[in-house]
């Protein structure tokens, strides 16, 4: 592996654990289309008959030339990786601020929207991960960039995967305006049913599954992580650990499996 593009000497990736996940990561690749054919025809069925006006909600695709807004559309979180003391995996999260209009109090990766100075994804997710939480973008290497993620405000959300060699060199920032507070969770509790729960939601008609993680902190504060958050989450331990979470349900899609369907089905 080229050195520029790998995180190969210790001094960049930290430990061995890292530099594998790193090496792990750069040769990752989205689903293919085939792959994702098969998950989307699971749940045709099921939400074919409801078809009907799905063509007046599709959103365009962020890179066609005629989308001169896509930027307006699309945003970015970063998944921020470490190894604990024990040596696995964890990432850091947020609670958003009871101030903001938008899921006051949810747990939330740090990112936002793209703004019009930002080179790429990658650019988004460290700019608002220094703007929410004061992360240095200096101790963080990106390794890899998940597919886009459907918001169900119709943003398109990329998930950028980086590492942390050095815990210790990050002194969190808390901007009060944006985040209440700031804890980190074992990645691999994204595959396991012991604290998941589900809850069947409605979305313009479409019935759809909500995942919904129970977690206290070692200081003893309680959080829910759901929605959004954990099926990118999911996703990311998923690949990460290369093996499926405990608790597949396939009566009924996730958001993302249900818009997916729809977008390929329009």
């Amino acid at each position: 592996m080229n050195s520029e593009m790998g995180c190969i000497k210790e001094e960049n990736c930290g430990s061995q654990t890292l530099q594998k996940l790193a090496e792990q990561l750069y040769s990752y690749k989205s689903p293919s289309v085939s792959a994702s054919e098969e998950e989307e025809s699971k749940y045709c069925d099921i939400i074919g008959s409801n078809f009907g006006y799905m063509e007046s909600l599709v959103v365009p695709n962020e890179h066609c030339c005629s989308c001169v807004n896509w930027r307006k559309k699309r945003a970015a979180v970063l998944i921020c990786l470490f190894e604990g003391h024990e040596g696995e995996l964890r990432v850091i999260l947020t609670k958003r601020s009871m101030k903001l209009s938008s899921y006051p109090g949810d747990v939330a990766l740090p990112g936002g929207k793209m703004e019009e100075g930002d080179e790429d994804d990658s650019a988004t997710a460290l700019r608002e991960a220094m703007e929410e939480i004061g992360l240095d973008s200096e101790l963080v290497q990106i390794v890899a960039n998940f597919e886009p993620f459907d918001s169900q405000n119709q943003l398109k959300v990329v998930p950028v995967i980086g590492l942390l060699s050095r815990i210790e060199d990050f002194n969190p920032v808390l901007n009060a305006d944006e985040v209440d507070a700031i804890f980190d969770a074992p990645l691999e509790m994204f595959l396991k049913g012991d604290n998941h729960r589900i809850e069947e939601r409605e979305w313009m008609g479409w019935k759809y599954l909500l995942h919904d993680f129970r977690f206290k902190s070692k200081q003893g504060a309680a959080f829910h992580i759901c929605g959004l958050t954990a099926s990118i989450l999911i996703r990311a331990a998923s690949v990460i650990y290369q093996k499926a979470p405990d608790f597949e349900h396939e009566h009924l899609p996730d958001f993302q499996q249900l818009q997916k369907t729809l977008n390929n089905m329009a």
